[in-house]
């Protein structure tokens, strides 16, 4: 792994992307997308994660993070992605409604028998590439591409429509999903 993508400074924020093994999507379903938020959450609430940006996109999902108790940034990020795996192959596999149960269990078994790091299913790309955000101007550039991310998809017309990210926090909506902590 390159230098350039390792977590240096546990005191800074980070910008990463978890994506799906095959940038397969995912979350088109809300199930799947709720237990990422669950997950952020727990980890909000017991690990530690001071979370400032979200977006959840169909075949992945963009952060901004940092850490406030002892545990390590990579360790936190590690249990969200290694949780929301279990929680997600359990959920396809019990749920009756998955149409795409078959084509999914498929490529994340394949994705995970390929990979020698890996002993079960593989949901998520192996690689966070974490950013260190150690300028006003890469905070700012990476807070704005998280929000405008369904923009530039052709999703909703303004950040604030997108109902999985932050950019409703950002804008003072009193609905919202998930609290973070905002970026000043």
């Amino acid at each position: 792994m390159s230098r350039k993508y390792k977590i240096r400074d546990q005191e800074r924020l980070y910008f990463v992307t978890f994506t799906v093994v095959e940038w397969i999507d995912l979350f088109s379903r809300q199930v799947y997308r709720d237990i990422f938020l669950d997950s952020l959450r727990f980890c909000q609430t017991n690990k530690g994660l001071d979370l400032c940006a979200y977006c959840i996109m169909s075949s992945h999902a963009h952060l901004i993070l940092g850490r406030s108790g002892d545990q390590k940034l990579e360790d936190i990020i590690r249990d969200i992605k290694k949780f929301t795996s279990l929680k997600i192959i359990q959920t396809i596999k019990e749920l009756q409604e998955e149409s795409r149960r078959n084509f999914l269990i498929h490529h994340f078994s394949k994705a995970g028998n390929s990979n020698p790091n890996n002993s079960m299913d593989q949901v998520w790309q192996q690689h966070n590439h974490p950013i260190e955000l150690n300028t006003e101007d890469k905070i700012n550039r990476c807070l704005n591409y998280i929000h405008r991310n369904p923009v530039e998809a052709g999703i909703v017309l303004s950040p604030e429509e997108y109902l999985y990210s932050s950019a409703k926090n950002y804008a003072g909506h009193p609905e919202k999903l998930i609290d973070v902590i905002l970026i000043e």
